[in-house]
């Protein structure tokens, strides 16, 4: 099977009233954990590349790699960019086999932000592949990703049918309180999602695709194992899973996680690093890492996603 766009992924999730996992990838182990627990419960992906991983990892390998979990799993998997920062990068991935990408143009006026968003429409329709857009800014850091509170702006649901017309995108990102990073919001802060903008936005755009980007939740089970052997991680706060699931059964179609899954293969290999002080085999350090990967995606899947079954 080959790589797939989101299109009709997004169609069935818009109708079932439950969202894609879009889940970030660095290397080998974490695309495995990640596809072998969506074959697990038959679940579509999208798997997601950031900048940061495209110089990390090299893109041929994790093309090559991708390329081996669908020969694995036999899954629907789209492949997607996350925050391509201009027309050059976005091109660069659409060339280089890419299903999917994501031009953020949400620094930029609207003026400006529907005109780098056009630009890059125009060339992926050319080549079959589909365009994320973004409406708003969300704090937070990950990778080349960096706004402060102060730059941050929830999406104003008078521009999204406008954007949406003008550009031709086949999916937004919206911002409604969602973070980038594992340290979300200010100690004693409540999470808090406005599902009036979602909501506002959903019915100005009925059946267009939304997405969360800042959406992990932190879990605490993998954060009290990183602060217990030597992190300090105590006061990071994620978005609560019922918050997500609700936004699932509304418009939002694509959920983006990354900081969970790094907590998550961090916890595992920190843990194994403090039983085996002495051990130095990656495969032994790793595969903990790798099989706490497993059990959070599938149990975003099921849990918060409701996307299990629906292959």
């Amino acid at each position: 099977m080959p790589l797939v766009t989101s299109k009709e992924m997004f169609r069935k999730a818009y109708e079932g009233g439950y969202a894609i996992g879009a889940f970030n990838v660095n290397n080998m182990e974490i695309i495995q954990g990640i596809t072998e627990a969506a074959k697990e419960v038959n679940a579509p992906l999208i798997l997601q590349v950031s900048a940061g991983a495209r110089k990390y990892a090299k893109h041929t390998y994790l093309m090559k790699l991708v390329e081996a979990a669908i020969e694995d799993t036999g899954l629907p998997i789209c492949l997607h960019l996350d925050h391509g920062e201009d027309f050059e990068v976005c091109k660069s991935c659409i060339d280089g086999g890419f299903t999917s990408v994501m031009i953020d143009g949400s620094k930029h006026s609207f003026e400006k932000n529907i005109e780098v968003t056009r630009q890059v429409v125009e060339y992926a329709h050319a080549h079959g592949v589909v365009v994320e857009g973004e409406l708003g800014r969300l704090a937070g850091v990950e990778d080349e990703v960096n706004v402060s509170a102060a730059e941050s702006s929830y999406t104003d649901p008078n521009q999204v049918e406008e954007f949406v017309k003008a550009t031709g995108v086949d999916s937004l990102a919206i911002a409604i309180g969602t973070s980038h990073g594992a340290f979300k919001f200010k100690p004693g802060q409540k999470p808090q999602l406005r599902f009036d903008i979602l909501e506002e936005v959903g019915k100005r755009l009925p059946g267009f695709p939304i997405v969360l980007h800042g959406a992990s939740s932190v879990i605490p089970e993998y954060v009290a194992t990183i602060n217990s052997h030597g992190g300090k991680l105590a006061d990071a706060i994620g978005i609560p899973e019922e918050m997500l699931r609700q936004a699932a059964c509304m418009a939002v179609c694509k959920i983006n996680i990354d900081s969970d899954l790094r907590l998550a293969m961090t916890a595992g290999v920190r843990q194994y690093m403090n039983e085996h002080p002495d051990h130095f085999d990656p495969r032994q350090y790793l595969k903990p890492g790798r099989d706490n990967i497993h059990q959070l995606v599938k149990n975003k899947i099921i849990n918060v996603l409701g996307s299990d079954g629906k292959v």
